[in-house]
């Protein structure tokens, strides 16, 4: 199957969200906006608890995510593994969500070190991200395709034997 493929197998669909999953979970980190502010997405950590739940986010009530959404909740998270194997865009709805016990539930020292009031500061916002659809791609170049970077040559569908695939979370 080649990157361009419109329409995976379902067994093809269910290897690229595990393999998403797991890429995020060992490198948890999301480019995360909104579509309607036309702004750049901000790099943002992702807590998660399992593959088929909201993505979470602590953030600050003085980003462009807080204040963009008051005129809309649509938002778009991308991904890119290690390696650049694996590539995924992610959308959604998002809402602040200051719910004490998720806020406690993804709390560490790393997090800590962004708010000087701890858990109560004010500027601390939890963001809930709730995604609807993601398109994913899994490159894994063959060895004409590796030669053919190295050496010049010109690259083709058929020099990728990764995966693409696209559905509703």
């Amino acid at each position: 199957m080649t990157p361009d493929t419109p329409h995976a197998s379902n067994e093809d669909t269910s290897e690229a969200l595990d393999a998403f999953w797991s890429a995020l979970e060992s490198s948890p980190f999301l480019m995360l906006g909104l579509p309607a502010q036309v702004a750049h997405s901000m790099p943002m950590t992702a807590q998660f608890d399992g593959r088929h739940g909201p993505i979470w986010f602590y953030g600050s009530r003085k980003s462009r995510l807080a204040e963009g959404l008051s005129s809309t909740n649509d938002a778009m998270a991308q991904y890119v593994g290690e390696g650049h194997k694996l590539f995924a865009c992610i959308a959604g709805m998002l809402t602040i969500d200051n719910d004490p016990a998720i806020i406690d539930k993804f709390w560490s020292n790393a997090v800590e070190a962004w708010y000087d009031q701890g858990k109560a500061d004010p500027d601390l916002v939890m963001f809930r991200f709730d995604p609807s659809h993601i398109e994913i791609w899994q490159a894994d170049m063959s060895l004409m395709g590796k030669l053919k970077m190295a050496f010049g040559g010109t690259m083709s569908p058929k020099d990728l034997e990764g995966k693409h695939v696209e559905t509703a979370l």
